[in-house]
């Protein structure tokens, strides 16, 4: 009868002992699976930010780059009397003069089938609108002599005033 008491009593014990493991496991499930919702969540999350960032930046991509290439162009050409705006086959040109031992050459820059080109020539060489290389599309182009030797660069919407030695 000892014997079956005893063994009764660790049958009990055991059975509280599965008990409570149970419940830990049950516990710790509902941490992870908690865990695992929070970590899920913060993930979309970023995703839909980073979606939202990334549409931001590219939006005025385009525009960005044409103020960006006509500011260098400039910048590197300055010289007195070497920038003008010019009219080439019906277009308004941005003309940057470089001279080159005796001949003079212009590299022009203009809008054309929806694309800011760049046109390098020597001086009395006639050439048309789409023999320029493409740099970067815009809808439209506009370039402004106001005083003070600014020049006003609109591409699309945005603008852009240079100052110029000339």
């Amino acid at each position: 009868m000892r014997r079956m008491r005893r063994r009764v009593n660790r049958c009990a014990a055991m059975k509280k002992q599965l008990h409570g493991q149970k419940i830990d496991t049950v516990f710790v499930l509902i941490i992870f699976c908690v865990f695992a919702a929070s970590a899920l969540m913060v993930l979309m999350l970023g995703g839909s930010i980073y979606k939202n960032t990334m549409a931001l930046s590219w939006e005025g991509y385009d525009e960005r780059t044409g103020l960006s290439y006509i500011w260098t162009k400039v910048k590197n050409g300055d010289e007195n009397g070497r920038i003008s705006l010019d009219d080439f086959h019906g277009l308004s040109v941005l003309c940057l003069a470089e001279q080159y031992g005796e001949d003079i050459y212009f590299t022009r820059i203009y809008l054309y089938d929806g694309w800011i080109r760049e046109l390098f020539s020597e001086d009395g060489f006639d050439f048309y609108p789409q023999d320029g290389l493409p740099v970067a599309p815009a809808e439209s182009l506009v370039f402004e002599q106001t005083e003070h030797s600014l020049i006003k660069v609109t591409v699309n919407s945005r603008s852009l005033f240079l100052y110029t030695h000339s």
